[in-house]
């Protein structure tokens, strides 16, 4: 099902998404649907207005969370660093996230930082003058942020482009993903019509019927579940 299209290099010379997928159009075409995916706008009610910062807006951690699990099924957080910096601390992170077309882990990074909380008026200079319980508080919501940080790298879904002006929109190619479809469901098709071929019983066969998809399945089930009711009776 190659085309001539999808196997030409693109005009400055970098490969095509196929390409890079070794012909196989349909985990191209996966590929090109995760892209489109993670390349979407987060929705607009998931937003939140910063309490101190004009005209800032923000998506919270639990949805980032969220995403990782919805789109990632799996994935792990390391701390890699912490320490402070003037009058605050710093957590550096990575985010470890598995493909869900290829199965590989791949990462992002990303840091965050919070200011401790001092007395009214007073210096951190000073470590007297730091709140009781300050490191605590500032140490999580810096790691927090870390997380955030890394994950608006992955996509726009996780809020990357929120308070960004004139950004480009993402085009997913439609035609490669249509071909992916296309073939998907041919592969599919072969295997319920050796399903169907091998049922053995009108209940095997009728557990398979929600699985057809077009009028060539629906005809062979049909005509598979007539050879069971042409019952001999005696």
């Amino acid at each position: 099902m190659e085309t001539q299209e999808l196997t030409v290099k693109a005009k400055n010379g970098l490969p095509t998404l196929q390409e890079l997928f070794e012909g196989n159009i349909e985990a191209a075409g996966k590929a090109e649907s995760l892209n489109a995916i993670l390349n979407t706008p987060p929705p607009e009610k998931w937003l939140k207005k910063h309490p101190f910062i004009a005209d800032y807006w923000y998506l919270p951690i639990d949805k980032h969370e969220y995403l990782l699990r919805k789109i990632f099924k799996r994935y792990r957080i390391k701390i890699t660093g912490q320490g402070t910096a003037f009058n605050g601390v710093w957590v550096t992170v990575r985010v470890k996230y598995m493909d869900p077309i290829t199965g590989n882990w791949n990462f992002q990074d990303g840091i965050g930082s919070a200011e401790l909380q001092v007395a009214k008026g007073k210096s951190p200079a000073d470590l007297a003058n730091i709140n009781h319980g300050a490191l605590s508080m500032a140490f999580p919501i810096a790691k927090t942020l870390a997380i955030k940080d890394a994950c608006e790298l992955i996509g726009n879904i996780f809020g990357a482009n929120v308070n960004r002006r004139d950004t480009l929109p993402f085009q997913p190619d439609m035609n490669l993903i249509n071909q992916s479809v296309s073939e998907r469901q041919v592969k599919e098709d072969e295997r319920l019509k050796t399903f169907i071929e091998k049922a053995e019983t009108v209940e095997q066969l009728q557990a398979l019927k929600p699985h057809i998809k077009n009028d060539e399945m629906q005809a062979r089930f049909d005509i598979k579940l007539s050879t069971f009711s042409k019952i001999i009776k005696p």
